[in-house]
């Protein structure tokens, strides 16, 4: 991306939301394009995933303080592509942006320059050399990429190795990514070999975009590549093991360093991103770092105290003793029984207590009821109940 596109991309708007947006908002509107524009949901459909790609691009930028902090920067600065010249500002001058966002400024940055040049901005952002060193020749970060995985609810408390079958652009396996079918590309005659032209913009200015004959890439196939067409990239799908941490929660996206697609002219691949979601388990639940359960006992169990035994996930069951009258509803802790930390540590078993009412007794339960209730005939629960509506 030359810093012409960089500066006149709307990120706010291909997420669909205001400049003032939270991470959370923008992280929210993210999962949502993305899901919907997924490669995998629209088999076929080159617009949906050409979307994706701007989805995607526009997340790894606002989504990451420092690149959205430099972004807002330079839009503010060159409003949207132009440069803002300031009040009285007259004249006409020759001004290339390339010298601007590559090379040192006159003076220095102890003299009041940029010192480096914005292209230490942009270099931190797309991988840009400074000036002279020629763009497009310079090895460049493989895409990132993006894959779902749908997990059982223990392989996420204990983590899983699971196989996820990537689809990206990489080098052309046909022309080892020359794009040519004989594998010797000449150096395009246009821009000579760096991928990018001047052109000019009225008022003097000067600025910097992809070469039209070779597309950018400084070279051009005599004998284009069936495969590819010339382009030096085609679509390949690879199936690979990825290890899912244990303690992942629903809707939680991992980074996984390296494994997206491959870079270009022996740059670094760029990063996958797993959103993984996560099955409901008909007993346990999840809380953080807890697991949940709650366990049925009697009226006995609650009135009188007991020991009743929990089952855990994965594990021997757990014994907790109930206190005589244990109310309705109340929580306990199991400690250690739960999910795994990121430290290696586990959370607790969150056990709450549900009394459980008999649907059928027998004549000698019924009996023992009977008699229990003739023995606390005159004591009513709901007395301050009454008491403290009437004095509200």
């Amino acid at each position: 991306m030359n810093t012409k596109d960089f500066v006149e991309k709307d990120y706010y708007k291909v997420l669909g939301v205001p400049k003032d947006a939270t991470d959370a908002e923008i992280k929210k509107a993210y999962r949502k394009l993305a899901r919907e524009n997924h490669p995998d949901a629209n088999k076929g459909d080159a617009k949906a995933e050409e979307r994706f790609k701007e989805i995607s691009e526009a997340n790894d930028i606002l989504g990451d303080p420092k690149k959205r902090k430099e972004y807002d920067e330079a839009r503010a600065l060159f409003g949207n592509g132009g440069y803002r010249a300031g009040p009285g500002a007259g004249g006409s001058f020759n001004f290339d942006l390339g010298d601007l966002f590559g090379g040192q400024q006159p003076g220095g940055a102890g003299a009041g320059g940029f010192g480096g040049g914005l292209g230490d901005v942009f270099g931190g952002l797309f991988n840009r050399g400074g000036a002279g060193t020629g763009t497009r020749t310079q090895p460049r970060r493989g895409q990132d990429l993006e894959s779902e995985v749908t997990l059982s609810f223990t392989e996420a408390v204990d983590g899983a190795t699971v196989p996820i079958r990537l689809s990206s652009q990489s080098p052309c396996k046909a022309c080892s990514g020359t794009g040519d079918k004989n594998g010797t590309p000449r150096v395009c005659p246009t821009c000579v070999g760096t991928g990018q032209v001047s052109r000019g913009s009225g008022g003097g200015f000067s600025l910097t975009d992809p070469c039209v004959d070779c597309k950018g890439r400084g070279l051009i196939a005599e004998n284009p590549c069936d495969i590819c067409k010339g382009s030096g990239r085609a679509r390949s799908s690879r199936t690979m093991q990825v290890r899912i941490p244990p303690g992942v929660s629903d809707s939680q996206r991992i980074r996984l360093r390296g494994k997206g697609a491959p870079g270009e002219r022996g740059g670094p691949a760029g990063d996958l991103y797993v959103v993984v979601h996560v099955d409901a388990h008909p007993v346990f639940g999840r809380r953080d770092d807890n697991l949940t359960i709650t366990v049925p006992i009697t009226y006995v169990e609650a009135a009188l105290g007991g020991e009743v035994k929990v089952p855990t996930l994965g594990g021997p069951p757990v014994t907790l003793k109930l206190p005589a009258g244990t109310p309705n509803g109340r929580t306990m802790r199991a400690r250690g029984k739960g999910a795994v930390r990121k430290d290696g540590t586990r959370g607790d078993l969150l056990v709450t207590v549900e009394v459980a009412v008999p649907k059928d007794m027998d004549d000698k339960a019924r009996e023992a009821l009977e008699t229990y209730r003739e023995a606390t005939e005159g004591e009513d629960p709901r007395a301050e109940l009454f008491q403290a509506a009437k004095g509200a």
